[in-house]
């Protein structure tokens, strides 16, 4: 398990947040590395199919083509993304071997039954589904609660990590700064 090393006041992650439209074939995810104190250092791109398995492998080449070494965590807001295409935290952890958070903001029962009611053929987005396992509500000093999965690190460290990176409301700077860079790039290619 590795530690997210909070003292470092140049602690550099990669955040990533999608945007996309009503009728798109994919969507646009938009990846910003920042360090922990706001810095931004860096951008990277990529595309996950709608309804598709592309989401964890596109997140892999993201972090890939940024060849960087001095990442140290990465934050996705949302593990299940464009309408169902669902990262796989676990294979995502161990490809690039730094702790992953999962970043949800509204209690839910699920969504088992919407992909079962969405997929004629669902066994396979059930099972997926299910190796996500169940999320964390964690309390930041905003006093608002987000929802958490985390693979590589403890809950408690990703809160205090969240809690250094949120200025305001429930969304962590970084992850407000990618889904505004996905919103961008998605209106720019119009």
């Amino acid at each position: 398990m590795n530690h997210i090393r909070l003292e470092k006041k140049g602690l550099r992650g990669l955040a990533i947040a999608e945007s996309f439209r009503e009728n798109d074939t994919t969507s646009i995810l938009a990846g910003v590395v920042m360090r922990r104190d706001f810095i931004i250092d860096g951008f990277v791109f990529g595309k996950a199919t709608i309804e598709g398995d592309d989401a964890t492998d596109t997140i892999i080449s993201m972090y890939e083509k940024l060849a960087r070494q001095d990442i140290s965590f990465v934050l996705i807001s949302g593990l299940i993304i464009s309408m169902y295409n669902i990262v796989d935290i676990k294979k995502l952890q161990k490809e690039i071997m730094i702790p992953i958070i999962g970043v949800t903001y509204e209690e839910s029962d699920g969504i088992e039954d919407a992909i079962k009611h969405h997929f004629p053929n669902f066994e396979s987005k059930v099972t997926q589904y299910r190796k996500l396992g169940s999320r964390t509500k964690v309390p930041l000093h905003t006093k608002h609660d987000i929802y958490l999965r985390v693979e590589g690190c403890e809950v408690e460290e990703a809160k205090k990590l969240l809690d250094a990176l949120t200025l305001q409301g429930a969304i962590p700077e970084p992850l407000r700064v990618a889904q505004l860079l996905a919103k961008a790039e998605l209106s720019h290619i119009q």
